[in-house]
């Protein structure tokens, strides 16, 4: 167990001493502070690691899903969506400090979820993301933007651990706001309820916890009115970013319009921005955070006041027809769960051991990569990975050749797996095969019952003769929207292969890896 932070044998202990011995009798609290102080070791050593990082955030399966799926959507665009397949690919494209960041403000939506207030909590984390997410559109410098994000996050620290480990006493602070009794606003709720006010909580945890020290006081909101011109020095331009997303933000929960203009001309002089600059900044926010609360499963309930932050956010585009003649859309791989494969159950490792043998290939492929590394053992090891968890009959590895433009087996495990690589022979110039199509689509492809009349007729001869596998799975690598790479792996049985969500993720993690070998190889 952590120890109190101001305790001294003879002296009683202080209002935060009591909250955090509360927090500490229940087991999500020293989860999440071993989460947030193993992450800010990893980057307090004196050489900040890579590996380290990585190996950190990857102790949790569902924060580096989350981790990757938002460095590759919203706030990183300019890596590349969807190139970004390993965290310590994320550390290279992005940087040290954001992917650091980032895996701190996940680390508490993993951790601080609980089914009883589950709607408070993703309000007050929306609350958060989007105090963050105008910080960083408001920040003058690139440079700063990160921690500008992380601060103004961070400020709402004691408000959110109010909600998750005390929510009678934050609804009684919320009865006490509403009443207009308190000038100092949530502050003095706080104080009277707690003891202390939200921004000692918060200060006070993250101390605990070894944040930063430059963190921390971005976390203390500067006093007074904002300064007529942008401060000097870059901490204290931090805390007034900090505080002016926080208090856009609250304008927005008052219903936008006057509250938002009136936010805009009272911060322009310290920003030194035009209100409409920061109002322009603030529905790009609002975009951002559509995104955010995709990716991160947090939609507000509807009519909700938190549910104005999203009121700004461009509809979902309507993905692209699929042509009725297409006859392998309905192959494309998704999520499928045994109960509803249409074949009968058959013996296979169970799903929690599965996910645990991907994500462990996961983690060592990544922490690999983060050294100088070789393709074709980057290649063993995701096939390696896939075919053990997975129990497939047998796995290849097709590379292109580039003289026949034709994808050629070249590494494989499994029952007879060299007389398949041998037979393998997929051409690109002149596609008629199935092989062929989904390798140019580049579609994830499962297989379920190569017996089924329209699959059959649409298999290659050398398939036909020399394999001949009841299930199979095709994972194509794709480089400038050209397949130069393929992973074959079959089951005997026709349904033998069934994956679902995290195991269906986790796999893409795999064959990305294997394509971000090669890139950083040329």
């Amino acid at each position: 167990m952590l120890p109190l932070p101001s305790t001294v044998p003879g002296e009683l202990p202080t209002p935060l001493d009591l909250l955090i011995e509360r927090m500490q009798r229940r087991g999500e609290f020293p989860a999440l502070s071993a989460a947030v102080a193993g992450i800010q070791n990893a980057t307090n050593s004196e050489r900040q690691s890579v590996s380290e990082l990585t190996h950190e955030v990857l102790k949790d399966v569902a924060l580096t899903q989350k981790l990757l799926r938002l460095v590759n959507s919203v706030h990183y665009a300019h890596a590349g969506r969807g190139t970004v397949s390993t965290v310590s690919r994320a550390v290279a494209l992005v940087g040290f400090d954001a992917v650091r960041n980032l895996a701190l403000s996940l680390v508490l939506l993993e951790h601080m979820r609980d089914v009883k207030h589950a709607e408070r909590m993703r309000e007050e984390f929306l609350r958060a993301l989007m105090a963050g997410s105008v910080a960083s559109a408001l920040c003058a410098l690139s440079s700063e933007s990160e921690e500008a994000f992380i601060g103004a996050m961070f400020q709402n620290l004691g408000r959110m651990l109010t909600a998750f480990y005390f929510p009678l006493e934050a609804a009684e602070i919320r009865e006490l706001v509403h009443t207009g009794k308190y000038q100092t606003g949530e502050e003095g709720a706080a104080m009277k309820v707690l003891g202390l006010g939200y921004e000692a909580f918060g200060t006070g945890v993250a101390r605990l916890w070894g944040l930063p020290e430059s963190l921390q006081r971005c976390m203390r909101k500067p006093i007074g009115q904002p300064p007529v011109r942008p401060p000097e020095l870059p901490a204290e331009r931090q805390r007034w970013v900090a505080q002016a997303g926080n208090a856009v933000v609250d304008a927005l929960l008052q219903g936008g319009g006057g509250p938002l203009r009136q936010v805009a001309d009272r911060y322009a002089r310290c920003l030194a921005l035009a209100p409409q600059e920061i109002l322009e900044a603030t529905a790009r926010a609002r975009e951002k955070l559509a995104v955010l609360v995709e990716v991160l499963n947090l939609q507000p309930a509807a009519g909700s006041a938190v549910s104005q932050l999203l009121l700004c956010a461009p509809a979902e585009a309507p993905p692209p027809p699929v042509p009725q003649e297409d006859v392998l859309a309905p192959h494309a791989l998704k999520a499928s769960p045994p109960a509803q494969s249409g074949f009968a159950p058959l013996a296979r490792r169970n799903s929690p051991q599965v996910a645990d043998l991907l994500a462990a290939g996961v983690h060592d492929i990544a922490t690999a990569m983060s050294e100088p590394f070789q393709v074709n053992d980057v290649v063993r090891m995701v096939i390696e990975t896939m075919f053990r968890a997975l129990s497939f009959q047998r796995i290849v590895f097709c590379l292109r050749d580039a003289k026949t433009d034709t994808l050629v087996g070249r590494l494989g495990l499994g029952e007879g797996w060299l007389a398949t690589a041998h037979a393998m022979k997929v051409p690109l110039k002149t596609p008629g095969d199935l092989f062929a199509a989904v390798c140019l689509k580049g579609a994830d492809t499962l297989i379920a019952d190569t017996t089924e009349p329209r699959i059959a007729q649409r298999l290659p001869a050398w398939y036909r003769q020399h394999v001949q596998a009841q299930a199979f799975l095709l994972l194509p690598l794709t480089s400038r929207q050209m397949p130069f790479a393929l992973i074959y792996a079959d089951h005997a049985a026709p349904g033998g292969i069934v994956l679902d969500e995290k195991e269906l993720a986790l796999l893409r993690t795999l064959r990305n890896q294997a394509v971000t070998a090669f890139r950083q190889h040329g």
